[in-house]
């Protein structure tokens, strides 16, 4: 690990501390310029005495806006001291986690997931039409049907083509064979530039593609493409799991990832990670914001600089060996729960080195899903799959109770509220 290192309390609060008496101080500073403040102090007190030790809720406090990107040329001086903590977190997800070399990644705090897989699409979408001359009727997007929705959304937003492609229902993997014939017809139809999105833990299913299926299939063709990795729900898990992966910058075929962190690193929701090679993520300059210092290179624009300084705490506070250890003990229990479905001859997918257990629908009664905060692959009648995400507050003894229903197969009783008010009062939830 070049830049992840565990810090102590004290450690932690004296770096955000720094940061913050760098940045602009909107309470005593002169700043005319700037259409932002400080929280309005009269629902916020900046001034209450449990803020001294709470170096976050100081930072949401003091409103720093990370508008840009901070990775590539310059960035508004005035939050300068928390930019900087943003390249920290940065350093730490590009290089120690996902294996790329120090200084040969662009990238940002995204507010959610899906804006960084947006951004990834939106920028070899330019870059093909800027360096390829490509029209967008001649760029396709390529992901399996288990990808999040998104992709779909990017595509609606960026007028471009979704091949959808399938997977096998009980495994989940990619049909080489399918996945060819989609690509014959796609070139036949006029495409010649792809947008690959490979999936590192998928919403559903926790599945991780196989990512060289897509890449020699379309370099065998003559194909160029852009591949990218959606690791929003497995970045955090898989890397850790399954030291073997290269799903990373590593493997010269990836050009970008993406990873949230309000998942499994439980960071507050609207906090995503996007990362990108050099190179790239210029081709999404808006050249119309020329009160911007620097370069506004990301889709949302103005964003909240608390966010990655929630993410560094977190990460700084674990350690590598720490969030290591976490990571374990959840493969540990998602481990005890497959086997005791095994017994019990309950069909269901895992993805080896996650832990999401995607079980048959006609397993679980409805009370028992209703009772247990299952999530469904669909909210209809046509709905096949249920699944469990074992996280964080989600142990052994939880998943025990859940098990002993299954196994003892008790009749609901006659008001169910009162059977979901049990469960509820055991802690046990599993939504995401």
């Amino acid at each position: 690990m070049q830049y992840w290192k565990k810090l102590s309390v004290a450690e932690r609060n004296a770096r955000v501390q720094q940061a913050l008496t760098e940045n602009v101080n909107f309470s005593t500073d002169a700043s005319f310029g700037y259409p932002a403040s400080h929280l309005d102090d009269k629902v916020f007190n900046e001034d209450a005495p449990f803020l001294k030790d709470a170096p976050v809720l100081q930072t949401y406090a003091a409103n720093p806006n990370h508008i840009g990107c901070h990775t590539l040329g310059t960035s508004e001086a005035a939050f300068k001291g928390t930019q900087e903590i943003e390249r920290e977190v940065l350093n730490v997800v590009a290089c120690d986690i996902f294996k790329a070399e120090p200084n040969s990644f662009d990238g940002y705090i995204a507010p959610g997931g899906t804006e960084a897989n947006i951004q990834a699409m939106w920028m070899y979408r330019n870059y093909f039409m800027k360096h390829k001359n490509a029209k967008p009727s001649e760029i396709a997007v390529l992901s399996t049907e288990d990808t999040h929705y998104s992709i779909a959304k990017g595509c609606n937003l960026l007028i471009l083509d979704w091949i959808k492609v399938p997977v096998h229902f009980m495994e989940r993997y990619i049909d080489d064979s399918e996945l060819e014939s989609l690509i014959i017809n796609a070139r036949a139809a006029g495409k010649k530039y792809f947008i690959v999105v490979a999936n590192m833990g998928t919403t559903m299913f926790g599945s991780v593609e196989v990512a060289d299926i897509y890449t020699e299939i379309l370099e065998n063709y003559g194909l160029e493409y852009k591949l990218h990795i959606d690791a929003a729900y497995g970045g955090f898990v898989y890397p850790f799991s399954n030291p073997d992966s290269h799903l990373n910058f590593r493997n010269p075929k990836i050009s970008s990832v993406t990873i949230d962190a309000h998942k499994m690193l439980q960071a507050p929701y609207g906090t995503g990670i996007f990362i990108c090679r050099k190179g790239y993520i210029e081709n999404v300059l808006t050249t119309e914001a020329e009160y911007v210092e620097g370069m506004d290179l990301t889709l949302c624009g103005s964003r909240s600089g608390a966010n990655a300084v929630a993410v560094w705490m977190i990460l700084f506070t674990y350690g590598p060996h720490g969030w290591q250890e976490k990571v374990n003990i959840l493969q540990m229990r998602t481990g005890w729960l497959c086997q005791q479905l095994d017994l019990l001859g309950i069909e269901y997918f895992r993805e080896p080195y996650m832990n999401i257990v995607t079980i048959r629908q006609n397993h679980i009664p409805q009370w028992v899903a209703t009772a247990f905060n299952l999530v469904p692959q669909k909210h209809d009648e046509n709905n096949q799959w249920y699944k469990i995400v074992v996280m964080d507050h989600v142990e052994t003894e939880h998943l025990s109770h859940f098990i002993d229903v299954l196994k003892h197969g008790e009749a609901p009783p006659e008001d169910t509220s009162k059977y979901t008010e049990i469960v509820h009062n055991n802690s046990f939830f599993m939504r995401f």
